[in-house]
């Protein structure tokens, strides 16, 4: 329990006066009135104020990035939600579907004709005949 063990402690493995006092067991009050005595006290609570910035500043940028990515899910969730709230109204068997609805949710089975302004099924996927040929454009 040398006083050369506390300021190697201190100044050298960066311990906290709480951590030294602990492991020594001695007071704290002891270990920093042996601190406080080395000429590189000042030095040295300069540069543990400068680390504690930098890590508060980078706490408080993943909080900022962990809320940001919080509100993306919140959002896409509301958003995938009134999706599919608009397609089962549109799916219900209460409600006819109609044939711009049925057009949109099959998108990839009309091709749009610029000439004539409508869609058109693709018939190389085979129609049934409830399933609308041309859709005109809105």
């Amino acid at each position: 329990m040398s006083k050369e063990s506390i300021i190697g402690l201190f100044y050298n493995e960066h311990l906290q006066v709480k951590e030294i006092a602990e492991q020594l067991d001695i007071s704290s009050a002891y270990v920093t009135k042996i601190i406080k005595q080395d000429f590189r006290y000042i030095q040295e609570k300069n540069f543990r104020k400068s680390v504690s910035k930098n890590k508060r500043k980078i706490a408080q940028n993943e909080f900022i990035k962990k809320k940001r990515e919080k509100k993306k899910i919140e959002d896409n969730y509301s958003y995938v939600q009134s999706q599919h709230e608009q397609a089962t109204k549109e799916l219900s068997k209460s409600g006819h579907l109609s044939n711009e609805s049925y057009r949109k949710w099959n998108y990839s089975a009309y091709k749009y004709n610029p000439s004539k302004k409508r869609y058109e099924f693709d018939n190389t996927l085979g129609r049934s005949a409830d399933v609308p040929k041309y859709i005109k454009e809105r």
